[in-house]
C-alpha cells in the first residue's frame, strides 16, 4: 500500500500534463473495481455515497463523509480526491476547520463548491465564495498535507448557467489558491474551451455525465482531468431497478444472466 504522501505526489503530477479520467466510486467495492481496471486516481461522489445511506445528495453529515473518505482511501493504493461539497459550513473559518479534518483522512485532494442549497439564492456571494476557497487553501497549507484543492463554481448545476459569471468565479478561486478549477454541468465545446483558456495554466476538471464528448476530444481542448460524478452509481442503480421491477411486475428473472463474479473480483490475492 502506498503512503498518503506518495499518493499526493502522484495526484499532483497527474495534473502537470495530459488528460486523465478520475472515475467516481460510491463505496469501497466500486473503488477496488475501478483501481483494478487501471485508473490512476479516483474521486468520491457525494450523490453516490448519499444513496448508499438511503439519502439524497447533500444530506449526509460531516462525520459520515469523513469516515467514508477514510474507508475509500484505505481501500485503494491510488490517489483519492474527495467531493467535499461546500465544506460542510458557510463561514470561511469553519470551512477551514473541516478541510483540516478531511486532510487527515488519507485523501490526495478535495473540492470546495460555492452553492448554498437555497433555491432562491443558490450561490454564495462572490466575496464570501472567494474567502471560503482562500480559507481552504490556508487550511491545507497549515496541515502540511499538500493535497490538491479544487475550486468549483456551481452555476450550471443550480440554475444559474452564466458562463461569464462562472469564469469570473473560477479565476478568483484560482487567485485564492485553488490548484484545479471545475464548473460542473458545462456541456458544450465552446464553454469547455472558454473555461480552459480563462484559467490557464491552472488545470481544469470536466464533468462528463452524458455522452457529449470523448476523452480524446476533451484532451484536445486542454482539459486535464475528467470525472463522472454520480453517473457510474446511477448506472448501477439502473441495472438494479430494472431487475427488481421485472421481479415485482412480472415475476420473472431475465436480468439474472451474464452477471459478473463480483466475489472473485474482490477476493484478496
Amino acid at each position: 500500500m502506498t503512503t498518503t504522501d506518495e499518493r499526493v505526489r502522484t495526484f499532483r503530477s497527474l495534473h502537470d500534463a495530459g488528460c486523465f479520467v478520475v472515475p467516481n466510486p460510491w463505496d469501497a467495492g466500486s473503488a477496488r473495481a475501478l483501481e483494478q481496471m487501471g485508473f490512476k486516481a479516483l474521486a468520491t461522489t457525494s450523490a453516490g455515497f448519499a444513496w448508499t445511506l438511503g439519502r439524497s445528495d447533500n444530506h449526509v453529515t460531516l462525520d459520515q463523509v469523513l469516515e467514508h473518505l477514510r474507508v475509500v482511501a484505505a481501500t485503494v493504493s491510488v490517489p483519492v480526491n474527495a467531493d467535499f461539497e461546500g465544506g460542510f459550513a458557510v463561514e470561511p473559518e469553519a470551512v477551514a476547520a473541516n478541510v483540516r479534518s478531511a486532510a487527515s483522512t488519507g485523501i490526495a485532494g478535495l473540492s470546495i463548491e460555492d452553492s448554498t442549497g437555497d433555491p432562491f439564492d443558490p450561490l454564495h456571494d462572490f466575496d464570501l465564495a472567494v474567502e471560503r476557497v482562500r480559507a481552504a487553501r490556508r487550511a491545507i497549507d497549515e496541515s502540511g498535507s499538500g493535497i490538491v484543492l479544487t475550486g468549483r463554481s456551481e452555476g450550471f448545476v443550480v440554475g444559474r448557467p452564466d458562463i461569464d459569471e462562472t469564469i469570473r468565479r473560477l479565476r478568483a478561486y484560482a487567485e485564492a489558491g485553488a490548484d484545479c478549477l471545475f464548473a460542473p454541468r458545462i456541456a458544450s465545446v465552446e464553454h469547455v474551451a472558454a473555461v480552459v483558456a480563462a484559467v490557464s495554466p491552472k488545470p481544469v476538471n470536466l464533468l462528463v455525465n452524458a455522452p457529449f464528448i470523448t476523452v480524446a476530444e476533451a484532451a484536445a481542448l486542454g482539459v486535464r482531468r475528467i470525472s463522472v460524478g454520480g453517473t457510474l452509481a446511477r448506472t448501477a442503480w439502473a441495472g438494479f431497478l430494472q431487475a427488481a421491477h421485472e421481479i415485482a411486475d412480472s415475476g420473472t428473472f431475465s436480468h439474472f444472466e451474464q452477471l459478473p463474479n463480483v466475489d472473485a473480483m474482490l477476493r484478496d490475492r
